[in-house]
């Protein structure tokens, strides 16, 4: 099986969830967001996702993992390429802007209505095998943008009660579990 794995934002392959993917005997590669890939362009890191997708991942048994800031990453890369054709997974992934009266932020992503958009006008190219878990509390992952975006493009997407952006480990450790049997 080969893994991608896009870590949120300033994230890197060897620590967290990748570290707990690497922990379970998996091979992971992907892009770390530090560094010189987070200091491209939007429209770079989103070309270089998707060269590394359609040059080493195009398998129907590749496996792509996004969290947070990585999975608006695949997603919009997925708007340069065909529906992808192996198994993905994203954990909290960001679908458009987002704010929270808790912390006065307000953040608007590169691109922030253009997944809606495309997926609203049936132009999304809609991978056939992915699973989205968001937290109810997710003031960073909209929970109504993602069950949207789910509903449009035929995609299971659960909501976790009680869980903010970061999903509990014992979740996501349960979550993966099954996920790799499937």
């Amino acid at each position: 099986m080969q893994l991608y794995y896009l870590p949120g934002r300033g994230g890197r392959l060897e620590t967290g969830l990748g570290e707990a993917l690497a922990a379970r005997g998996l091979a992971v590669s992907g892009r770390e967001t530090v560094g010189d890939f987070a200091r491209l362009s939007f429209q770079e890191q989103i070309e270089l996702v998707a060269q590394d997708l359609k040059s080493n991942f195009w398998y129907e048994d590749s496996r792509v993992i996004a969290n947070s800031y990585g999975a608006y990453l695949f997603l919009h890369a997925q708007t340069l390429l065909p529906p992808f054709v192996g198994k993905v997974l994203l954990l909290s992934p960001i679908v458009g802007e987002f704010s929270s009266g808790e912390t006065a932020t307000h953040f608007v992503p590169p691109r922030s209505r253009q997944l809606m958009k495309l997926a609203q006008e049936g132009k999304y190219p809609i991978a056939k095998r992915c699973e989205i878990h968001v937290g109810e509390l997710d003031w960073q992952s909209n929970p109504g943008n993602v069950t949207a975006l789910a509903k449009l493009t035929d995609w299971d997407a659960i909501v976790v009660k009680g869980a903010g952006h970061m999903l509990p480990k014992e979740y996501v450790g349960a979550v993966l579990e099954g996920w790799f049997t499937k």
